[in-house]
């Protein structure tokens, strides 16, 4: 659900802007939802797992479509502050996964889950919630849109040093499904963009919802799936994901004020680092781990947007200077 909007100077709202917007906020409210209703009446569902990776590819796609050329011309204009984002988002997330795990003594199913989320790259709904908290969105499509592309090297690397403590991994293998749901449909979603352009425009305000729904189907068929777990370490997971994630905040925006950015791009390193694309974590989890794996992520998919949400209301009230 990347959204490529400058940081500066402010300019109305297009339809794809509007339609962001109003998708990002009532998005908490569909996943809420749909996981409550897998949760409690799982039966209908426990036969989605299997259309889980497409789900993920068709939100990669409609991420690569939003994406333009110019929006990666950041990287090679200031490169320091998209370096320095992508390098804190590999490096806080996963080891704050560790830690969490280890001080919340997880069991191995859910600390390989947690570690996952935090080896994953940049949330795909990141974008809209920088907008909307006045952040720098340049900056934030071009950290989302590197952090993304290098996941297939990073992810499975990451994933097999510090999760494979808990549980088996199968980097190549991982590797290669990652290049699957995330590379490809991303990069053929940048060419038809390229080459269709004026088409592509006309279908960008559906874009956000397509990803709304894709997302809550992927949780729908996580939780399904892995229901009695939740019903045993519910409040356990909740707080292994409340704490990965605000840590994940604090920590990207102190990084950022320790390197003397201003305070836009702070914000958007807060918000590149916290939020996850935990859509694509739970996916992986329930490939290579367990389905309990996958719960860590679900539960992320919705706290991560609840959060970012209320972060973004704040800030909208605060000096950028």
């Amino acid at each position: 659900m990347s959204n490529s909007l400058p940081s500066s100077p402010p300019r109305s709202l297009t339809a794809e802007d509007r339609s962001a917007r109003i998708a990002v906020t009532v998005f908490p409210l569909l996943i809420l939802a749909g996981g409550a209703v897998a949760l409690f009446f799982p039966q209908p569902f426990t036969g989605l797992s299997a259309f889980v990776n497409p789900a993920l590819m068709v939100i990669m796609f409609g991420m690569g479509l939003t994406l333009t050329l110019p929006d990666f011309a950041l990287v090679v204009r200031q490169p320091l502050p998209v370096l320095l984002g992508v390098v804190a988002q590999y490096v806080i997330m996963p080891l704050l996964g560790v830690a969490v795990a280890w001080a919340l003594q997880l069991s191995p199913e859910l600390a390989a889950g947690v570690i996952l989320v935090g080896c994953a790259p940049g949330g795909t709904a990141s974008n809209v919630v920088t907008y909307l908290a006045k952040g720098n969105v340049a900056l934030s499509v071009a950290m989302t849109s590197v952090s993304t592309l290098l996941a297939p090297i990073f992810t499975p690397l990451l994933a097999l040093w510090l999760a494979g403590r808990y549980m088996e991994v199968d980097a190549g293998s991982m590797a290669m499904s990652i290049v699957q749901i995330v590379l490809i449909p991303v990069v053929l979603g940048l060419v038809i963009r390229y080459l269709i352009r004026k088409l592509v425009d006309r279908v960008l305000p559906v874009l956000p919802w397509i990803s709304v729904i894709a997302i809550t189907f992927v949780v729908v068929a996580v939780v399904s799936g892995s229901s009695a777990a939740i019903f045993t370490a519910g409040w356990l997971i909740l707080l292994a994901v409340v704490l990965h994630n605000g840590l994940g905040l604090g920590l990207g925006y102190g990084v950022a004020k320790a390197f003397r950015q201003p305070i836009p791009s702070r914000r958007t390193m807060a918000v590149e680092v916290g939020m996850q694309n935990s859509g694509l974590a739970a996916g992986l989890a329930r490939e290579y781990f367990t389905p309990e794996a996958a719960l860590p992520a679900a539960v992320f998919s919705v706290w991560h947007n609840v959060s970012g949400a209320l972060m973004a209301a704040y800030w909208r009230r605060r000096p950028t200077a």
